[in-house]
């Protein structure tokens, strides 16, 4: 072992050295760090398509020409086939449902459901209903009551909105995936007085069948937003009473939707009473919460437009600028999910 003497002045100089190396190594460990701020991230603006009233005017009137759409007519035919065609340049997965059913007059016929859907592989999904068929008689009319109507507005006009939209979806698709399910047989219910044996659920057969065996095994969608009536010149729509029920959330978020958008005067904040439409049984069936944007008329006995089931419910009943409202309130419901 060997021992090591030191000068006192040597002795200062190796203290010194090590009382410097102390305080460097002391300043160096509690030295603060310079944080970096991350700024924020940049939010990302959703780019909304623009609804075209005058593409969804021309898609009722295409309807309406080829007259009263009721099952198994000619009108009918020609109006299923060309519903089909047309969804088709929009996207390749469509589908017509074809099921029998008896109406309640003992008539046999086999219904027509078209669905048309975007992005099937996507599990996130929203469903879009209307039905395209139209009243085979006019019993709120004071003429011709036992003639089939051209029903522009009640049929017409929520099938042209949902074209306008398969139109954008195949421009610009959304991020959730979309299935646009066209009703066949809604209007063919029994009438007040029919001589018939009452029928029950004679109304919306076509929604009944598609509930009960959807288009796809184990189909499902996140909600619904029923589409009925919803053309005419200063139509209203207010919170429908089966839907709030079922749906009262996805019906809050679609009026303050519109709001926002100026569409208050169509879409008011008021309740309206329980309507019996397709969006009863996609609900109580499918268990799927859904909608019905539907017009509430408080000054008409029915609470429907004034020209329902009449031979006026015509292109001279609809109205651009009800349109716009629905369909831009919809397509910024979907593209903002």
């Amino acid at each position: 072992m060997r021992y090591e003497i030191f000068s006192t002045s040597h002795l200062k100089r190796w203290i010194w050295k090590a009382l410097g190396l102390i305080l460097l190594v002391s300043s160096c460990a509690t030295e603060p760090q310079q944080k970096t701020k991350s700024s924020p991230k940049p939010k990302v603006k959703i780019e909304v398509p623009t609804f075209s009233a005058d593409s969804a005017y021309v898609f009722i009137e295409k309807q309406v020409s080829f007259g009263p759409r009721v099952i198994s007519s000619k009108p009918w035919q020609n109006c299923a086939i060309w519903l089909e065609q047309k969804f088709k340049t929009y996207t390749p997965n469509v589908i017509l449902q074809e099921a029998p059913i008896t109406t309640y007059d003992g008539k046999h016929h086999t219904l027509k459901n078209i669905i048309a859907s975007f992005s099937p592989e996507k599990n996130n999904r929203v469903a879009l209903f209307a039905h395209w068929d139209s009243r085979h008689i006019a019993d709120h009319d004071t003429e011709n009551q036992n003639k089939p109507i051209l029903g522009a507005n009640d049929g017409g006009s929520g099938v042209g909105v949902l074209l306008e939209m398969a139109r954008q979806f195949s421009i610009k698709n959304p991020k959730i995936g979309v299935d646009i399910i066209l009703f066949d047989a809604e209007d063919y219910g029994q009438p007040e007085n029919s001589g018939f044996p009452i029928m029950q659920n004679s109304w919306c057969l076509g929604s009944q069948y598609w509930s009960n065996n959807p288009h796809k095994q184990n189909y499902f969608a996140q909600y619904g937003i029923l589409l009925d009536m919803v053309g005419a010149k200063d139509a209203t729509f207010r919170h429908e009473q089966i839907s709030f029920y079922y749906a009262s959330n996805i019906l809050q978020k679609v009026w303050r939707k519109a709001s926002r958008l100026g569409f208050g005067n169509h879409f008011v904040f008021e309740s309206a009473n329980q309507i019996l439409d397709d969006h009863y049984y996609v609900n109580t069936i499918t268990g799927i919460p859904t909608i019905d944007i539907i017009e509430y008329d408080p000054a008409t006995e029915s609470n429907f437009n004034k020209h329902w089931h009449t031979h006026k419910d015509d292109m001279d009943n609809i109205d651009k600028s009800t349109l716009n409202a629905v369909g831009q309130t919809l397509l910024e419901v979907i593209y903002t999910e």
